[in-house]
């Protein structure tokens, strides 16, 4: 009898987290007006959130179509699917893209997490319709989010050490966080990351400096009409977390990431050292991790050993350990080696003001005198 409390109380527990979240995305993410058309796509594990979004789209008045895409079936067959066809996008999906005003994506598990079943090269051939997809989406005007709760099956679950559930009902209670919370954060962290502005990373006795330039990003759950006009127009709920892109040639020094999920396994503490942007060395007092390090970078032509990009994150509701460190409030995360390693409890210093200290936001100061 206690165990089937539990599972009505945790069944219960989502169904109430999915209503909120749904609310939320249909009022303050995508912003529905009615005779809006709306297409929800997912995965057999976000079925049961998809439904709440539906019911909440035609509340407002918007016109909903659901879309599932059963795993079983894509597995099977993607594993006898000619080889001239993997990766391709219909004609159907791209005229339903331009017909399209929102969309809500509830993605699957990664597709790397069912190797051996499918190969790297076959994973990599099933997913590069991915840009066209996204620039499809820009051009129809389609105001977007992505549900990072769907990437959470058992396989990651194993690597953290939790059951998906857990996991699950975590990163929906962060993603409820009000997006002026994210704002306020930003703001002073945004008016710094200027082109050509050098940052430092101080994680211990260990430092990096890098050079700012390129595109800037704010992922804060709100896809909004500003948002398509910049090109920036699905957004990542879970949200909180700001983005730069890096000069590839400027990396230089060395820094301590905390750990990373990647396609081969969880990496915990290790060293990566660069020099003139390039990474010359990777190393782990964990064997298993140096193992897969080397599986990794090991691999990778040498344009592709660069950083080119570094992430903060700002979102106060999640901690470390729930499968979305880089959006935890303090967090920065670093990109463009295979992975995106986790650095935690640093220093972070753009130009002359310090961001984050000893792996906490530096408090905005008030523009009053």
């Amino acid at each position: 009898m206690s165990s089937s409390r539990n599972t009505r109380s945790k069944a219960s527990s989502n169904a109430a987290l999915y209503s909120q979240l749904a609310k939320k995305i249909v009022s303050d993410s995508v912003h529905l007006k009615p005779g809006d058309s709306v297409t929800i796509e997912t995965w057999n594990n976000g079925l049961e959130f998809a439904k709440e979004v539906v019911k909440e789209v035609r509340k407002v008045g918007a016109l909903p179509i659901l879309i599932l895409e059963d795993e079983e079936a894509y597995l099977t067959g993607l594993k006898n699917t000619p080889k001239e066809s993997l990766g391709k996008m219909g004609k159907h999906e791209y005229n339903l893209l331009s017909s399209t005003d929102a969309y809500v994506f509830i993605p699957g598990p990664p597709i790397f997490t069912y190797a051996p079943m499918v190969t790297r090269e076959e994973g990599s051939a099933a997913t590069s319709y991915n840009s066209s997809w996204y620039e499809a989406a820009r051009k129809a005007g389609v105001r977007g989010v992505r549900l990072t709760f769907g990437y959470v099956g058992q396989d990651v679950a194993k690597l953290l050490g939790k059951k998906r559930d857990e996991i699950v009902r975590r990163q929906l209670k962060a993603s409820l966080v009000n997006a002026e919370t994210i704002h306020y954060s930003s703001r002073s962290i945004l008016s710094l990351l200027n082109d050509g502005v050098e940052a430092k990373l101080e994680t211990g006795s260990y430092s990096l400096t890098l050079g700012l330039n390129g595109d800037t990003g704010i992922e804060d759950g709100i896809a909004d009409d500003a948002d398509v006009a910049a090109g920036n127009n699905i957004s990542y709920i879970l949200p909180g977390m700001i983005w730069k892109e890096v000069d590839p040639s400027t990396a230089s020094g060395s820094v301590k990431i905390s750990g990373a999920i990647t396609r081969v396994g969880l990496v915990v503490e290790s060293i990566l050292e660069f020099e003139s942007g390039k990474l010359v060395r990777w190393t782990s007092k964990n064997k298993s991790t140096q193992q897969k390090l080397d599986s990794i970078i090991g691999n990778l032509s040498p344009g592709k050993m660069v950083l080119s990009m570094i992430t903060i994150g700002l979102n106060p509701l999640l901690t470390y350990g729930y499968a979305q460190d880089r959006f935890v409030i303090g967090s920065i995360g670093l990109s463009g080696f295979g992975f995106t390693g986790i650095v935690k409890n640093a220093n972070l210093k753009i130009g002359d003001h310090s961001v984050v200290e000893r792996g906490k936001l530096v408090p905005a100061k008030s523009s009053s005198g």
